[in-house]
């Protein structure tokens, strides 16, 4: 019986597959050999990989643009880009190539979006969705915003108070555009029945009828939906899209202005190689089910808009590894020691035990064997040893780690990580955060690579810790 761990990896899954191939025992990522990628930037090393990203947007929109079509459906489709999932210049660049609007979540957000309508990544018609809980400097950057004559900012409620905050920072007689957040009625196994985020079902057709209706400086546009634990197939996430749907048809009887339906982020990505998830079928019953209720109710069917951040960037980065030493724990646990910390590199694998694709880039024909991923830290919580698909990991067996080196992947990390982990800050136990490369392709498919940030510096650090 053939032992392989590239005989492991496509018994185990249906291989290759987009994104990942196999050439000469090496790993290539999106035709990229990263073998030749470590030999010019070493270890360890994040990626981004430009061109995912536009394919991702390209494909969503494919996707409910059909859906739309099948169902004959009146309304458009809008898709917007979650500016936290990665708020990098490159990112946000790379996005705005492709006709895609924005969503904001903080204050400093704001900033962002001035730079980049003073570069002439967008315009003043672009639109801008603004999420949160809005503290003073947010709803006056907002404000900002609308004064300065950008047309499509919406201001999204989250809670019965935040509408009284934007008279003292607004200027002339000028509507400005509104959105609702519904708070959604969360899992039955979830910690908690309902979200902390937006206004109950219940109150928000009494909250547009006393606050909103009447008030010349404000109109209603969107009403916006999202859940927690993303778009699924399953009765939860189907039961709460009826009841938003029907508490937009109340509102939509009562508020001719109401033209559109923001179901939010959540579009899953592959966190496994075994992923499986049909997205044209959920686009298309997203769809479905929206028309059919307002049909049913006798209202027109809003315009839909989305804002998928994770799914916009993840699948385009990669945090690459130098398995550094093995160590032989009891007769059981064998342990790889990677050159950097999981706490520091990928805090989602360490604070909420996130998976992701995790593959060995070189020595796919040596045998494989079950190890414990260490990082360098003392913390007892500075280590990899499941995968999504089963509670276990395998790798290449490795002899001599100084003369033939095993490096590996984590794949699909480009959302979160940098911020959660505290790009270019203060690291756990100082371990300094790794360089940083961008892979883009020119018109004739030619690989480019750019340096954009080097390994932190213990003179950095030094230098925010006051010494």
């Amino acid at each position: 019986m053939k032992n392989t761990y590239r005989d492991l990896v496509e018994q185990t899954f249906y291989f290759p597959q987009e994104g990942f191939e196999v050439v000469d025992h090496n790993l290539n990522f999106y035709g990229i050999d990263l073998m030749d990628i470590i030999k010019q930037y070493g270890t360890p090393l994040k990626i981004s990989y430009l061109p995912k990203i536009g394919s991702q947007i390209k494909k969503a929109k494919r996707i409910f643009n059909v859906a739309i079509a099948k169902n004959d459906y009146k309304g458009t489709y809008t898709y917007c880009y979650c500016t936290k999932s990665s708020h990098f210049s490159f990112i946000l660049d790379e996005v705005l190539k492709h006709d895609v609007h924005l969503e904001t979540s903080s204050a400093f957000d704001i900033d962002l979006i001035k730079s980049l309508f003073q570069t002439k990544k967008i315009d003043k018609n672009t639109v801008i969705i603004c999420n949160g809980f809005k503290r003073p400097q947010y709803i006056k950057g907002i404000a900002d915003l609308v004064n300065g004559g950008f047309n499509n900012v919406i201001p999204v409620i989250d809670n019965m108070n935040e509408l009284d905050h934007y008279p003292k920072f607004l200027k002339g007689k000028k509507k400005v555009k509104i959105g609702i957040r519904i708070a959604s009625e969360e899992e039955p196994n979830f910690e908690f029945y309902t979200s902390r985020l937006g206004i109950r079902y219940s109150e928000i057709k009494d909250y547009f009828v006393k606050s909103i209706k009447k008030n010349k400086q404000f109109q209603l546009k969107m009403l916006h939906f999202f859940i927690n634990t993303g778009i699924k197939d399953n009765a939860y996430y189907w039961s709460e899209l009826n009841k938003c749907v029907n508490v937009y048809c109340e509102l939509k009887k009562i508020c001719p202005e109401l033209d559109s339906l923001d179901i939010g982020g959540g579009w899953p990505i592959r966190k496994s190689l075994g992923f499986e998830y049909d997205y044209e079928y959920m686009a298309e019953q997203i769809v479905k089910q929206i028309k059919t209720t307002c049909r049913a109710q006798g209202v027109a069917e809003p315009n839909l808009f989305t804002e998928f951040g994770s799914f916009t960037v993840a699948e385009s980065g990669a945090t690459l590894f130098s398995v550094i030493d093995q160590k032989q724990q009891n007769d059981n646990e064998l342990w790889y020691m990677i050159d950097s910390s999981f706490i520091t590199t990928l805090p989602d694998t360490w604070g909420i035990k996130q998976k992701f694709i995790l593959l060995a880039i070189n020595h796919w024909e040596k045998d494989s064997v079950r190890v414990n991923i260490g990082g360098l830290t003392c913390d007892s919580d500075d280590y990899y040893n499941t995968e999504s698909h089963v509670n276990q990991v395998y790798m290449p067996k490795e002899e001599d780690l100084n003369e033939d080196p095993l490096y590996i992947g984590f794949f699909h990390t480009g959302a979160y990580q940098e911020s959660l982990g505290g790009y270019g800050g203060i690291q756990h136990c100082l371990i300094p955060a790794p360089k940083h490369v961008i892979i883009d392709r020119e018109e004739d498919w030619e690989i480019v690579t750019k340096l954009f940030a080097k390994e932190q510096s213990a003179k950095s650090m030094m230098k925010i810790l006051g010494y």
